[in-house]
């Protein structure tokens, strides 16, 4: 694996985007459990994204705008009902004291999942950069193609999870700081909310 490969994946999993940005949102909300748990879930969003890739059918999300509009304006749609219920204080991201019990467990890992998932899921663009970012790093005349995208797959999910527990893991160590104080609070859930409004409309404008 080459030091190219490694730094460029940092690279690409340390820029903010919306992974980043509901993982440090979850654990802020509650804890640095959620936060590993938000890191499994957008990990988790890559797998399409790569299988994808991987099998050619990015080619038909390249070339065909029909598909490209669809998924695209539904990760819009997603990522405009995280805003939505990020300023309602409802869903995985509320930030709020109660949404941890007295052992620290978050009320539903599954939900944070889920929603972790979506994010990554619901944006067409991963799937087109994987395309053209994958190839790069597999030499001419490799015999077992496949076999090579798959390491360097797993490889790339490995980074991923753990730059973003990082993040999460950050955000948590701060969270005592800032629970309790509902000016602070209410000053972080439109944050995250204009925040989320600002990718999905970077996403709507995004072309093939």
């Amino acid at each position: 694996m080459s030091a190219e490969f490694w730094i460029t994946s940092i690279i690409v999993t340390a820029t903010p985007g919306t992974g980043v940005l509901f993982t440090l949102a979850a654990a802020l909300a509650r804890g640095h459990r959620a936060g590993v748990v938000s890191a499994f879930g957008c990990t988790l969003g890559v797998v399409p994204h790569m299988a994808a890739a991987i099998t050619g059918l990015a080619a038909i999300l390249h070339t065909s705008a029909v598909a490209f509009s669809v998924l695209k304006y539904a990760g819009v749609a997603y990522l405009l009902y995280l805003a939505w219920s990020t300023l309602r204080e409802t869903g995985a991201l509320a930030v709020d004291a109660g949404s941890v019990d007295k052992e620290g467990a978050p009320r539903s890992d599954l939900r944070t999942i889920v929603s972790a998932v979506a994010v990554n899921l619901l944006n067409p663009k991963l799937t087109i950069f994987f395309l053209a970012f994958l190839p790069q790093f597999i030499a001419s005349g490799e015999p077992h193609v496949t076999t090579r995208m798959l390491e360097l797959s797993a490889v790339f999910m490995a980074v991923t999870f753990a730059i973003f527990v990082l993040y999460g893991l950050l955000a948590a160590s701060v969270r005592d700081q800032v629970v309790g104080r509902p000016h602070v609070m209410a000053w972080m859930r439109r944050t995250f909310a204009a925040s989320f409004v600002l990718l999905g409309a970077r996403l709507a404008v995004a072309r093939q």
